[in-house]
Parts: structure tokens; C-alpha cells; sequence
């Protein structure tokens, strides 16, 4: 028997490989674009070689849209799942995998007879469970195509589960709910932030800027991922409830001290300017106390998103809030009076 690390070496050998098929494949092409559906898997047209019958398929059509629009960044110490299991293959698939490996001989003897014994010799697959072919499916590893940290953390061979059957308890990297939610909160694309601004030209020194967000533009955006095979599904759905605001200077004031506007009941974030309002302080805005010269302040705003999930079999929850920024240009002018 070939030592332990020569087998996880050769299953990551393996994975690449089916990696690779994913990466390529033509599903990628409609992946975060609004109103459109993303396949991890791809079948032939003979009905094998599936790149997984268990991928996860992203349903964007109530994601955010335009040319704005970006990826929530999370918490420095959380992001989605890296690696998952999930059904790969039919008995018929994955002979259809193994077999062409087999006979290339180019991951050795020893590996080979140890997959034979393991896929074909009952021990503990006869057959590569042949005699169940409807009735569950191979198991096996999928990837984060960004491959962050952990990614390879996944490296158990591909294992059988029958349909109805939950994974083994033992492999915590079995797909659920709440990772499906997790993955759908990447797939998240929220508007972008430049603030409306008053006066909408220049700033002036010393005179309160209102800034605001349209209730048309800030609703609420969702993603929903599902595994067909496993009747599973988890709706990730974010909502804007703040605006936070960074003059780019130390010398201004913020509105409310804060800097942090909270959204309107109509879905708006600030009020707009008025005719009149010159001298009033701003629900949400700022006060610029030098001006910016020959140069502009980059002023920063940056909205939090609230993000809950709901998926099948009544499972929910709530997942950590992101935020999501731009960064505009303010000029700031001295207000000029002359005296008579």
C-alpha cells in the first residue's frame, strides 16, 4: 500500500485536474452577471465526465446591477467556505473518470492498485457501486475557483452517499445551508456610493454639505444558491442600513458627529437639499473648514449592508454585514465677501 501522503497527493492531482475542466468551462462566462445563472459543473454530451452533478448554480436575478456595482467586503476574520463536498459523480461518471488515469500509468503502480481495490474490488466500492447507479452518488471536493486559504483543505477521496442519506458526520466540509448562503454572500453585488452632494459643484468653506442617497438606487439586492441533485437552496439577502462618511480631512465637521447616516424609512439615506436651507445643519453631510487649494479632498462614503439568509428546509440565519465604498473628489472654496 502506497504511503498516506503519496494518495493525497495523487487525489490533489486528481482535483486538479477537474479543477481545470471548471475553470475552462463556457458556464464561467455568465458568472456575477445580473439576471444570469452560474453552473461549477458541465455534462457531455454522452451523459459522462459530468465536472459535478452536485455544482452549485447561483441565481443572480435579484442581484444588484449596473456599472457601479461591487462585491461586499466582510469582516477581516470571516469569509466563505474555500472547499466543500457535495455529489460529483454517478457510478458511471466516475468510472469514466478513473479509468483513462488508470490506464495512462502516469500516477504509478502502487496508486492504481489502490484505487482498483478501493473503486473496483469492494474494498469498499465494487464495481465503483454500479449495482446503486439511481440511487445516490460519489462525493467529492469542490473549489473556490479564487482559491484563497484552505483551499486544499479538502483532500478526501471521492466517497459514496445514498440519496436521502446525510454525508458522514465526520467530513464537516459537507455542503449545508448555511454554506450555500455563505457562498451566495460572494456572488452579492450591491450599487455604488457616490453621494449626491450640495452644492453640486464646489464646496464652500464653512457651509454645511448635504449629502444623500437615493431610495431608488438602495434596496435590498439577494443571491440565491442551490444543488439541484440535493433539493438544497439558501437565499443570502443584504439590505443598506447605513451610510458612513470620510471627509478625506481632518478639518471638517461630520453631520451627525458620527459621521454615520442611518437609512430613511422610504429606503433613502440623508435628505436632499432645498432652496433656503444654506444655514441648516444637515441630517447627514459634513462642513468643510478649509478649503482644498489647488487639489480636492477624496471624500469616502461607504454603506453597511445587513445580510440574512433563509434556505430549505425552514434553516436561516443571519451572516456578518458588509460594507461597500466609493471614494469621489470634493473642491472646497473660501467663500469670498467684500464689504462695503
Amino acid at each position: 500500500m502506497p504511503a498516506l501522503n503519496s494518495v493525497v497527493r495523487a487525489t490533489a492531482v486528481i482535483s486538479a485536474v477537474s479543477l481545470l475542466c471548471l475553470s475552462t468551462s463556457p458556464a464561467y462566462a455568465d458568472r456575477g452577471k445580473p439576471g444570469g445563472s452560474f453552473n461549477t459543473g458541465e455534462t457531455t454530451d454522452d451523459g459522462t465526465l459530468s465536472a459535478g452533478v452536485g455544482a452549485v448554480v447561483y441565481d443572480h436575478s435579484k442581484n444588484g446591477s449596473g456599472s457601479s456595482v461591487g462585491s461586499l467586503t466582510p469582516p477581516a476574520d470571516w469569509s466563505p467556505p474555500p472547499c466543500w463536498y457535495a455529489p460529483k459523480y454517478t457510478p458511471e461518471q466516475l468510472k469514466a473518470e478513473m479509468e483513462p488515469i488508470w490506464e495512462a500509468e502516469s500516477t504509478g503502480y502502487e496508486w492504481d492498485a489502490q484505487q482498483r481495490d478501493r473503486y473496483v474490488n469492494g474494498k469498499p466500492y465494487k464495481d465503483f457501486n454500479e449495482e446503486k447507479s439511481g440511487e445516490g452518488y460519489f462525493w467529492d471536493s469542490y473549489v473556490d475557483e479564487s482559491y484563497p486559504s484552505g483551499w486544499d483543505a479538502c483532500d478526501e477521496q471521492p466517497f459514496w452517499v445514498d440519496e436521502g442519506d446525510p454525508p458522514p458526520a465526520n467530513i464537516p466540509e459537507s455542503i449545508t445551508t448555511e454554506m450555500l448562503a455563505e457562498l451566495a454572500y460572494a456572488e452579492v453585488r450591491v450599487p455604488g456610493t457616490e453621494v449626491e452632494l450640495s452644492p453640486t459643484q464646489n464646496q464652500k468653506v464653512n457651509l454645511p454639505t448635504w449629502a444623500w442617497l437615493d431610495e431608488s438606487t438602495f434596496r435590498p439586492v439577494s443571491v440565491t444558491a442551490s444543488i439541484e441533485v440535493l433539493n438544497l437552496y439558501a437565499t443570502t439577502t443584504a439590505t443598506p442600513v447605513s451610510l458612513k462618511i470620510e471627509p478625506g480631512t481632518k478639518d471638517a465637521e461630520l453631520h451627525p458627529g458620527s459621521g454615520e447616516c442611518t437609512i430613511n424609512e422610504d429606503g433613502s439615506i440623508g435628505t436632499p437639499y432645498t432652496k433656503g436651507a444654506e444655514e441648516k445643519t444637515p441630517p447627514c453631510g459634513l462642513t468643510y473648514l478649509r478649503s482644498s487649494r489647488d487639489g480636492t479632498f477624496p471624500l469616502r462614503a461607504t454603506v453597511t449592508w445587513e445580510v440574512e439568509w433563509t434556505g430549505s428546509g425552514g434553516t436561516g440565519g443571519d451572516l456578518p454585514d458588509g460594507t461597500f465604498g466609493t471614494t469621489q473628489e470634493v473642491t472646497v472654496q473660501e467663500v469670498q465677501a467684500i464689504n462695503r
